[in-house]
């Protein structure tokens, strides 16, 4: 069967409407305190701080989380009937058959049936993190070195400037967390498409900041690329997402997002 790709495109502005229909909640939480942070004790998904990461949230609350729910619910009471109920002491003489058509039937079908209703929310906001701006209104170029990040602005002509990890005097005496907070952020303005070149200088690190959804290999001679727009004015911290060596914990990703003045 040939899908045409307008279908495939309805297709996705169909799920990608369901998901936006969902993300009120995910919305309300760019008001809570420390946006952009972990917080202690955290045990949710950080707030978000654009359209694509609150279609993220939205996906993993509202459909993931309850299937995962449910089957997992659904695996533990079969395992304690089976437990109970076919035991030696209740069940002496064990069946003699060993195929059942129906439960494999049943079993076959149904994980099938539960990936295509994934699929009808995942395809969707799969395309919306990958479908780039056609003219954004900022490129940054980041590349992961060991063990610090390098930023540079090739359409201001603004030549690459290291970003290094704050020591822990320095992040305490500025109110920042420490293993977050970087001496030089990245600095971009607020309600823009802002596109990024992802590269690596010598092994593979990974660019990765929570409240933008944002999470990018950068791999040495490939240049990824992915994008976000802030919608909310302040300072968000990510970090290497890819164990690049010793100092893996050292090279913090702090953005941060001003007006256009500023």
């Amino acid at each position: 069967m040939k899908i045409s790709g307008m279908g495939m495109r309805r297709g996705a502005a169909a799920g990608l409407a369901l998901l936006t229909a969902l993300a009120g909640c995910a919305r309300a939480d760019r008001h809570a305190p420390n946006v952009g942070r972990p917080v202690p004790g955290g045990w949710a998904l950080q707030p978000g701080a654009s359209e694509v990461r609150y279609h993220q949230i939205e996906f993993h609350n509202n459909i993931l989380m309850p299937i995962i729910t449910a089957i997992s619910v659904l695996v533990l009471l079969l395992l304690l009937w089976v437990m109970i109920r076919y035991n030696k002491r209740a069940n002496p003489t064990p069946a003699r058959w060993s195929h059942n058509t129906f439960v494999e039937i049943i079993w076959t079908l149904v994980p099938v049936l539960v990936l295509a209703f994934i699929a009808i929310f995942s395809f969707p906001l799969l395309f919306e993190e990958h479908k780039l701006p056609e003219r954004p209104y900022l490129t940054v170029k980041a590349t992961g070195y060991q063990w610090y990040w390098g930023y540079a602005y090739p359409d201001q002509k603004i030549d690459e400037y290291t970003s290094n990890v704050l020591t822990e005097a320095d992040a305490k005496a500025r109110g920042e967390p420490y293993l977050l907070a970087a001496d030089n952020p990245l600095v971009v303005p607020v309600n823009k498409n802002v596109l990024v070149q992802v590269t690596g200088a010598d092994v593979i690190h990974d660019f990765g900041l929570p409240a933008f959804g944002l999470k990018t290999d950068a791999v040495p001679g490939k240049l990824n690329e992915t994008w976000f727009n802030a919608e909310k004015v302040g300072t968000y911290y990510g970090q290497c997402d890819q164990l690049c060596g010793v100092n893996h914990a050292y090279m913090p990703i702090e953005i941060k997002v001003v007006t256009q003045p500023e």
